[in-house]
């Protein structure tokens, strides 16, 4: 986790059901993410479903007015959702780091003279460095209100470092997300 904001006008926000939402043209990363993440709310008693399965497809795949949104809104609030989880990738970094790690206990790296034979590679090797991509991450929670501008209850932002593997990434991503919503009291253990 990066950064986070909590809403000062909510010291307790206790949702009780929650519509989660990934924001991302991949129907499968989306529908897998929603679905783990709803999973583990459902495991703590708090009702929650995906987007894939609440929003019609017209809707997620098409541009949308601010009265198409108020609308969608009302059908939610009709439907007794309170809560929106919303997440999306913000930004991708290409990042650039030497090809290898210097791990703590390492004996001979605590010595000059080993630090400088491992890493002189850096200097004589032109391939040395290792390119890879930082995911920025965004979550955000909303309290379903009708007329109301103040409902951003909750928003972090997450860097996941280069996903090899979507699955392995997205339950990576949900096990911090679920261990920061604990901290802040949003869910239960």
């Amino acid at each position: 986790m990066i950064t986070s904001w909590k809403n000062p006008g909510y010291d307790i926000f206790k949702p009780k059901k929650i519509l989660v939402i990934g924001v991302t043209s991949n129907y499968d990363v989306r529908k897998a993410y929603e679905f783990q993440l709803i999973t583990e709310l459902n495991k703590r008693e708090i009702m929650a479903l995906q987007s894939a399965v609440v929003f019609e497809k017209s809707f997620i795949d098409s541009e949308q007015t601010e009265n198409d949104i108020e609308n969608q809104v009302d059908k939610l609030l009709s439907n007794s959702y309170d809560t929106v989880l919303v997440s999306l990738v913000k930004g991708i970094d290409n990042n650039e780091s030497y090809a290898t790690d210097s791990p703590k206990t390492d004996y001979h790296l605590r010595k000059f003279i080993g630090y400088y034979l491992a890493y002189q590679d850096a200097y004589f090797k032109q391939d040395y460095f290792n390119n890879y991509k930082v995911y920025n991450i965004e979550t955000s929670i909303y309290e379903l209100k009708k007329d109301s501008d103040n409902t951003l209850v909750w928003r972090a932002t997450f860097d996941l470092i280069d996903p090899e593997n979507n699955s392995k990434a997205i339950s990576s991503y949900i096990k911090k997300l679920v261990k920061v919503l604990e901290k802040n009291n949003f869910i239960s253990k």
